[in-house]
């Protein structure tokens, strides 16, 4: 089930990039910055099959709803919105994506780097990494556990 609130969702089917870039559209900003996450192939030398997401969603969308509004606060800017798709994500799809837009680009830019940084750092999102030969979960601290094809 999709959650959503002003300036955030969280999705269960892949992102659509057009809705979110038409949803912070607005004809005073001449900028708009989108910023997409998504599935690559390799990490840490291992072949990424794809990414799990799970999230206390509750707190998540409350969490990314106060991004929104921090960066509104911090930049002169239009609208953002972030989004954040949860289960499985194949290699090559979005997981995550921030649109921002602007009277001009400096701000833009900012308010969407300021946006996805602390998504990472802040939102209860949790990620799993399945790999060829195991799976790792990795925690908003940088934490993680692997385990092997045999559980271990």
């Amino acid at each position: 089930m999709d959650r959503t609130t002003p300036r955030a969702r969280i999705v269960s089917s892949p992102i659509d990039l057009g809705e979110l870039l038409a949803s912070v559209a607005d004809v005073s900003c001449g900028a708009t910055v989108l910023f997409v996450g998504s599935t690559r192939d390799q990490n840490e030398g291992r072949r990424v099959v794809e990414l799990q997401y799970e999230a206390y969603e509750e707190m998540a969308l409350k969490e990314m709803e106060r991004i929104g509004s921090a960066a509104e606060a911090q930049w002169q800017i239009g609208k953002i919105a972030l989004v954040h798709r949860l289960g499985n994500v194949p290699l090559g799809e979005a997981s995550v994506a921030v649109a921002v837009s602007a009277p001009h680009r400096s701000d833009a830019f900012a308010a969407a780097r300021y946006a996805i940084d602390q998504l990472k750092k802040t939102v209860p999102i949790w990620k799993k990494e399945v790999f060829e030969g195991g799976e790792v979960w990795i925690g908003l601290q940088g934490t993680s556990t692997t385990t092997n094809e045999k559980g271990r």
